[in-house]
């Protein structure tokens, strides 16, 4: 097994295909595209209506029918656009939820590392500010060809109307065309850097509020601010550049905008002198143009959200095409049944390197531990204890070697079902932002009842505390209401006594004393250890003394293994261990 992902080639990346988005519901975007069209129509029609009244009013014609034909064209056209506007807005979110679900989800199985070396900020920008950047793009995917229809058949009524002022009008467009599509080849790759910048402060600001309680003991907040204060300047500068391509393209159609009209009056005055051209005609062409404007300016701005959008597609299909840290043929694999009087693991010659690491964690690490029973990993800090309790439970895998699980190599698990096995309780006893309830019922395949839950909760001393929360076990945790550490690890081992795993880990599990007595901690590590397989990583020795197997570490090796008396008897190692915590010789 080597410590990298499955390969990328024998699974696709579930990549943002704009089209297929766009395309996800066919028959209310037809709807939508059928609404705008009828706008579109009705804004073409009205300048020929406005024709009609003056010619009507240079007859002396009745006005009446004209009047109320432009009422109608204009109040049906603007209801027609609003529909089409909703239908728009409904799918744009929908595509928002759909990519901001597949984001999330597919963060929850990549592999830890990937996860830690990326930051919880870059994750937040994906699905906010470039799941906003995308969602922009179903308006701007219609807008755009609307918009060019709009031009295209303005232009052509133009011509029918006159063909020199539309030739002056189309001369003008082109030059303020060539000036927007300069400005807008720099857009997409400030967009991304700008996204960028979001993460980088989006990741920074949450590693500060986490470790706010530290920043403020030690009076931090002033350097805390500098460093934020830092990357928020480089977001402001990346900003700025943004905001001066931004800015330019709407003086650049103003000015176009004005120069194309100085152009058409001067000309439409020309002709007018000569008598080529009538007032009721040269009326509705100055309409056409002043219609074309907002057209024309859409183009512009649409394409310069469209390249914020395709730069946002490409950071989301960047971080889809990471693989998951599930093997692809996991779904056809069959979950191999444990064999019933195989060790609980077993590690052959085992190494592993944390990346960008020079000096490997673990190297050739072999050991066995007994399919029931306590076995406790102890040594000094930066031995690979911890390393050694992720190789188990597949967080990472190993570069060289083999680890076997309940008698079958870890490679021949489906990972879900591997995991099923193996109950974990980290160093912080993480706990969800979920009822008590919930959190003691992770991983299981069954629901506990009451009268479980409460064994559980009385076996770790938690039930008065639980009792004492607003809603019992229904309260959720981690925002209003939460747990104190002691509180926090006796739910994890609560958790744990509740899993229907064949193994248990736990990561320095009385890192958290003052809520958990010795005492306590043994009498439920020895219940587990009746049923299970208990693999204990241990800082305080006096903790796990008694376990019938203890496996010595140091500096990524194991140093010597056996039970307690043994280990001091013949292990120097672990007797200075043993000597620094003043812990008993029996």
């Amino acid at each position: 097994m080597a410590d990298q992902p499955p390969d990328p080639a024998r699974r696709p990346p579930d990549r943002v295909a704009l089209r297929r988005e766009l395309t996800a519901e066919p028959g209310r975007l037809v709807c939508a595209l059928l609404l705008a069209l009828a706008a579109t129509a009705a804004a073409l029609a009205l300048p020929l209506l406005v024709r009609n009244i003056i010619t009507d009013f240079s007859d002396h014609r009745s006005l009446g029918f004209d009047v109320l034909m432009m009422c109608v064209t204009a109040f049906g056209g603007a209801l027609v656009q609003a529909g089409a506007g909703f239908l728009l807005a409904r799918i744009g979110e929908r595509m928002t939820y759909r990519l901001r679900t597949r984001i999330m989800e597919h963060a929850l199985r990549l592999p830890l590392a990937v996860v830690r070396a990326r930051g919880t900020g870059d994750f937040t920008a994906r699905i906010t500010s470039d799941a906003l950047l995308l969602r922009e793009v179903v308006d701007v995917a219609t807008q755009l060809p609307l918009a060019g229809l709009t031009v295209a058949a303005t232009l052509a009524v133009m011509v029918w109307i006159d063909w020199v002022l539309t030739l002056v009008t189309a001369l003008a467009l082109t030059v303020l065309t060539g000036l927007v599509l300069l400005i807008l080849g720099r857009m997409k790759s400030n967009v991304a850097r700008q996204q960028d910048a979001v993460g980088r402060v989006a990741q920074r600001f949450t590693a500060t509020l986490e470790a706010l309680t530290t920043i403020k003991a030690y009076r931090a907040e002033p350097v805390a601010a500098d460093a934020l204060a830092g990357d928020a300047e480089r977001l402001r500068a990346v900003a700025v550049q943004g905001g001066r391509l931004n800015a330019l393209i709407p003086a650049v159609l103003a000015l176009g905008n004005q120069f194309a009209m100085i152009a058409v009056i001067l000309t439409g005055g020309a002709r007018l002198a000569a008598g080529d051209l009538q007032v009721a005609a040269f009326a509705a062409f100055l309409l056409y143009l002043l219609q074309t404007v907002p057209s024309v300016s859409t183009l512009a701005t649409g394409f310069g959200r469209l390249q914020g959008g395709l730069a946002a597609r490409d950071r989301c299909n960047e971080l889809l095409s990471v693989p998951p840290e599930t093997d692809p043929h996991d779904a056809a694999r069959t979950a191999p049944a444990p064999l019933p009087d195989a060790p609980s693991v077993v590690f052959r010659s085992v190494s592993y390197t944390h990346a960008g690491a020079g000096e490997a964690a673990l190297e050739a690490v072999s050991f066995t531990t007994a399919r029931t029973g306590l076995t406790a990993i102890v040594g000094p800090s930066g031995a690979g204890k911890t390393t050694t309790l992720a190789l188990i439970d597949r967080f990472v895998r190993p570069s060289a070697g083999s680890i076997t699980v309940l008698g079958h190599d870890a490679r021949q698990w489906p990972l879900d079902a591997l995991r099923g096995r193996i109950a974990y309780v980290d160093q912080a006893f993480t706990l969800l932002q979920a009822t008590a309830r919930e959190n003691l019922q992770l991983g299981r395949t069954r629901r506990a009842d009451d009268t479980e839950l409460a064994v559980a909760l009385d076996a770790v001393g938690l039930t008065e505390e639980i009792g004492r929360l607003p809603l019992g076990l229904d309260t959720p945790l981690g925002r209003e209401v939460d747990l104190s550490g002691g509180q926090r690890q006796r739910m994890a081992l609560a958790r744990a006594l509740l899993s229907d795993a064949d193994i248990v880990l736990l990561d320095e599990p009385t890192s958290q004393q003052d809520g958990l007595n010795e005492q306590r901690f043994r009498a439920i590590v020895e219940e587990l250890a009746t049923t299970r397989a208990v693999i204990v990583v241990a800082h305080r020795l006096s903790t796990v003394q008694h376990a019938q197997h203890v496996i010595m570490m140091n500096r990524g090796r194991v140093v010597d293994a056996g039970d307690h008396l043994s280990l001091l008897s013949r292990c120097p190692p672990y007797r200075e261990l043993v000597a620094s915590q003043a812990v008993p010789a029996g």
